[in-house]
């Protein structure tokens, strides 16, 4: 799988990205308003319980505004706050604070949600059993949203098509599922090789066949329960399909070692930050 890499570079091009996108092309007009010489301390808040995450994209949103302000973190990416916590200081002129700071929430507010939802989903299934991120992901912001998973006690999943082979139902739709795994198998070059099902019938067609990772579709607790005991011998299993809060305990409990979710990317709301003078 490709590493997700977040370095010093990425950071920045991704923060001055958004700075950009917020001030172009006149600048913020209102902070301008604003005593440039004035010095203040602001305190970043959670609002809520949450996994944090995203405070170097936050501390780069100030700094690339001005290079003075202090930004003192007091909590890690990754660590469980309760509500009200301060997470972190931010020190200097009062106009480039305010220029910046929507950006900074954005990012920490995103970052922490995916990484907030991820883990009560990693809480309900045990060790067992491993939540795993899908491609449903924003456009350009793939490399951050995975990173929030695995913040969250999440796994990823291939970051693009080129990582592994992963046969769903619609290339299945459009040839033979045999033939399928087959081909995958003499030109997998060191791939690993993912078949998606949606039918014992459909197992039991390719069973014995030398790939990785079986992976059950949207199919109901007592034929997936099934699926996996036919299955676990030769392959890894995994499950996916609508799977939610209230039962993804009950599909891990059949067995699984892994449960992709595609909503800890594509529908975390935003965790809660204020930032109080």
């Amino acid at each position: 799988m490709s590493k997700i890499k977040l370095s010093e570079d990425f950071i920045r091009s991704t923060v001055k990205l958004a700075l950009n996108e917020d001030l172009y092309p006149s600048g913020d007009l209102t902070s301008n308003l604003l005593e440039n010489d004035k010095v203040i301390k602001i305190k970043l808040i959670s609002n809520q319980d949450a996994i944090i995450g995203g405070l170097s994209f936050a501390k780069h949103a100030f700094l690339l505004i001005d290079r003075k302000i202090k930004f003192i973190t007091k909590k890690k990416d990754g660590s469980f706050v309760k509500k009200k916590s301060l997470v972190a200081t931010i020190e200097g002129k009062a106009q480039n604070i305010m220029i910046a700071e929507r950006v900074a929430l954005n990012f920490i507010s995103h970052i922490s949600g995916i990484a907030t939802k991820t883990n009560k989903f990693v809480k309900l299934v045990g060790k067992k059993c491993k939540i795993c991120c899908t491609r449903k992901t924003i456009p350009n912001l793939r490399v951050i949203q995975k990173y929030a998973v695995k913040l969250g006690g999440g796994k990823n999943h291939r970051f693009n098509l080129s990582d592994e082979f992963l046969i769903k139902d619609n290339h299945i739709a459009s040839s033979n599922i045999k033939e399928l795994v087959l081909l995958a198998i003499k030109n997998k070059k060191g791939k690993k090789i993912t078949v998606e099902v949606d039918s014992l019938e459909q197992l039991r067609n390719i069973i014995g066949l030398k790939f990785n990772t079986v992976l059950f579709d949207n199919m109901n607790i007592k034929n997936l329960r099934a699926g996996v005991k036919l299955a676990k011998k030769y392959y890894e299993t995994e499950a996916s399909g609508n799977i939610n809060l209230k039962t993804v305990k009950l599909v891990a409990a059949t067995g699984v070692d892994r449960i992709s979710v595609g909503s800890i990317t594509h529908s975390a709301p935003a965790v809660d930050f204020k930032m109080e003078i």
